[in-house]
């Protein structure tokens, strides 16, 4: 084991947004011998860093696989155009309605055309910039649209064909990347660049952009709160993210 490598909702961290200080110690422990840590998320990089005051990451992979940072250094970023970002926009509005809710990462910044402020229900969301998106026009990493009726999703699925697109479990939101810009291929590019075997990758998920990532890896852990279908990718399933169960898996590794 070279690498670990961890998706942090539902995962790394807990439902209150903490890292447990038992998995904080267990982790640095792999560290001391040498095991590089990395985070693998949907979330924005900058979104990510108030998660992570303890924990500085060797290897990061953000936007649902389109930016890959190791150390300072960025190896790879997917960007749309400006011109396919306002495509998106329009699209989304066409089909799933002028008002649909849509989120844009970027970068430097997270924009949102919410209806309600995100943080007074959700304080973990950070800094969000309100936009009416009607004249966006800066380049987009990730592109996330709230669709209540599946078949609306599967018709905007299909206009953005050239996009990966997964929905998020739980939720009614659904992320579009550039196809080449998923957890899986973000792996095999920052391993490229650190020079490490897939095989000595061990990977930590719980939701349905993880499933590709468990399979990839040496080692795919599915939490005990993930769901039935990274469960059965996993060639492991721990404890939950709220029972110390990365911290249960990594200890026993030692004994």
């Amino acid at each position: 084991m070279k690498l670990l490598l961890f998706d942090l909702d539902g995962t790394l961290l807990r439902s209150d947004k903490t890292i447990s200080t038992r998995t904080l110690l267990a982790i640095n422990k792999c560290r001391e011998r040498g095991v590089l840590v990395g985070i693998s998320t949907s979330r924005a990089e900058h979104n990510c860093m108030a998660f992570l005051p303890e924990l500085t990451p060797d290897l990061f992979i953000a936007s649902g696989g389109a930016v890959v940072k190791f150390r300072d250094t960025y190896i790879y970023t997917a960007e749309f155009s400006v011109e396919e970002t306002q495509f998106m926009i329009a699209c989304a509005r066409e089909i799933c309605g002028a008002d649909c809710e849509i989120t844009i990462d970027t970068l430097d910044a997270h924009y949102w055309n919410y209806k309600e402020d995100p943080n007074k229900s959700d304080a973990t969301w950070g800094e969000t910039i309100y936009t009416d998106f009607a004249d966006y026009s800066e380049k987009a990493l990730k592109f996330c649209v709230e669709i209540f009726d599946e078949t609306l999703a599967h018709k905007l699925a299909v206009r953005l064909s050239d996009c990966d697109c997964q929905r998020f479990s739980g939720s009614a939101w659904y992320k579009f990347t550039k196809k080449e810009a998923t957890k899986e291929n973000a792996i095999r590019k920052a391993c490229e660049a650190c020079g490490i075997a897939l095989d000595d990758v061990t990977a930590f998920g719980d939701d349905g952009p993880d499933i590709g990532m468990l399979r990839l890896c040496g080692i795919g852990v599915a939490m005990g709160n993930a769901i039935d279908a990274v469960k059965e990718a996993a060639d492991v399933v721990i404890g939950s993210n709220d029972t110390d169960g990365i911290a249960e898996y990594l200890e026993a590794l030692d004994e």
